[in-house]
């Protein structure tokens, strides 16, 4: 294994040497970065020209000037890198770390939830094969995959963002809507969950119902104007999720399992209202990550104490509902709302953050969401269009294995067939997909920031570009660069650990 890891860094550093070679020539030649002050009427033109040149190394050929370059970012193995500067003479390597901060925030959020929406929906599409829902969410994965990034955003904008912040002024539903939405609603769970004709009935009029009765609810609190979860919302969040996480990961006929899971959420119901005045005022974000390994530990300990014999399948259990903030954000939505700086209009279409907006630690929790959500939504609907795909044809592969027929011929639940056997093989190719993805998502976001005015690496790149100035093109590169390779090396490792049989060497 080591050998392997050795072999495959070396080959990186190769290719990397070459490409940041390539693309640096290729930047270098594209124009003349003193031709804006060549054509200008400055009258200290030349020597703004000599600075430049001097900043730049422009007295320098291109190729040779790629090792001095180069000799600058081979300091990061002693801790001192140097990037440069660019044509203003800042930093390359300050403007890099103030980039990644904000790209990595809005594609980890994105592919997170693009990971695991897109596991799902591809394992139940393939548990549906040619039902209606599975069609629907072929002709949807298609249609997002097929649709450009800019033109998602802009339909973004205008219904989801402007759209969305006029109807918040006066948020009435209205009947016809709710019975609409409930309908729409009932059909996706039908098809979702499936089964015999009587159970789909069931599922229809239950989902449809519940729906209608939570929207009149919405309707007649005037929920939208001032959200809150409160503590029958805690209540019946709390054990669901016990339930419903039980039931997926170990299933419900694991009594010590949901017993540990159930505790754990009657602690967290225990503890509502003390966390909500005297924990919440205060929040900030070490306490916040504080608390939330806390809660994971909890959750874990408890699990572990009622979990019998399989102890461990209790623990994860239980951790994994542990961890719920919502309340928090909802309680300081209505201030977040109404600042002078939002206006009532708090889905932005532009930028990462409100300027000036201040606040506590939950009202810039709100803001950054509300930056967020656009963009993130953008890259999700790519992404997740590709992982249906690929996660349904997985699936469809595995589920006719023979060893799927012995699995179910020896009496297994259809949860432990698939979870614990066809959806472990089922992800072999599925991580080379989302490795390749991610270090397609850094780059790709380019375009993304750039729509949304999103201050991250995209800036930093076009700036790049458009300066003629290699230093912070290249910086975006190398990042990008070490990502795929990196990634694509972690999808070698998860090989050998999702199937013994495969051993790196």
């Amino acid at each position: 294994m080591a050998s392997f890891v050795i072999r495959r860094l070396i080959a990186a550093f190769f290719v990397l040497l070459a490409a940041t070679f390539l693309m640096y020539m290729l930047v270098a030649l594209s124009g003349d970065p003193l031709e804006e002050l060549r054509q200008g009427n400055a009258p200290n033109k030349e020597q703004l020209m000599d600075s430049l040149s001097a900043r730049l190394n422009l007295d320098v050929p291109p190729y040779l000037r790629y090792f001095l370059w180069l000799g600058g970012v081979s300091q990061c193995f002693v801790g001192q890198c140097d990037f440069g500067v660019n044509v203003q003479g800042l930093p390359v390597l300050t403007l890099l770390e103030q980039a990644m901060g904000s790209t990595l925030q809005l594609v980890t959020s994105a592919q997170i939830i693009a990971i695991i929406v897109g596991l799902i929906v591809g394992i139940t599409t393939a548990l549906r094969q040619y039902s209606g829902y599975d069609y629907t969410i072929t002709f949807a994965s298609f249609l997002f995959f097929s649709l450009p990034v800019f033109w998602v955003a802009v339909l973004l904008k205008q219904y989801i963002a402007i759209g969305f912040n006029n109807w918040l002024a006066d948020p009435v539903i209205g009947i016809p809507v709710i019975i609409v939405i409930s309908v729409v609603s009932g059909l996706l769970w039908m098809s979702f969950l499936g089964g015999a004709a009587k159970r789909r009935l069931i599922t229809l009029g239950v989902a449809t119902a519940s729906t209608a009765v939570m929207l009149t609810y919405f309707e007649l609190t005037n929920w939208f104007s001032t959200p809150n979860v409160g503590i029958v919302g805690v209540v019946v969040t709390a054990i669901a999720a016990a339930l419903g996480i039980t039931a997926i990961s170990v299933g419900l006929a694991n009594k010590h399992a949901v017993r540990g899971a159930l505790v754990t959420a009657a602690v967290g119901i225990a503890l509502y209202y003390p966390m909500i005045y005297f924990v919440f005022p205060g929040m900030g974000m070490p306490l916040f990550l504080a608390l939330a390994l806390g809660a994971v530990v909890g959750g874990g300990a408890i699990g572990y104490f009622f979990g019998g014999r399989d102890r461990w399948q209790s623990a994860r259990t239980s951790a994994i509902g542990a961890v719920i903030a919502l309340e928090g954000f909802l309680m300081y939505w209505d201030a977040y709302f109404n600042s002078s700086r939002i206006t009532g209009r708090p889905i932005a279409t532009i930028g990462s953050s409100t300027p000036n907006l201040g606040g506590n630690f939950w009202i810039q929790g709100i803001d950054t969401f509300t930056h967020l959500l656009l963009p993130t939504i953008a890259i999700i609907l790519i992404s997740f269009a590709s992982l249906t795909r690929y996660t349904r044809a997985s699936m469809l592969e595995v589920m006719n294995q023979d060893y799927i027929r012995t699995a179910r011929s020896k009496g297994l639940t259809q949860r432990t067939v698939v979870v614990r056997h066809a959806l472990r093989n089922a992800l072999i190719p599925i991580s080379t997909v989302i490795a390749l993805d991610i270090g397609a998502l850094i780059g790709g976001a380019v375009i993304t920031e750039t729509v949304f005015g999103w201050s991250g690496m995209g800036q930093l790149f076009l700036g790049g570009l458009h300066d003629i100035d290699p230093n912070p093109v290249m910086a975006f590169f190398v990042v990008t660069g070490l990502l795929a390779v990196v990634f694509n090396l972690v999808a070698d490792l998860l090989y050998a650990s999702l199937d013994p049989r495969i051993r790196v060497s």
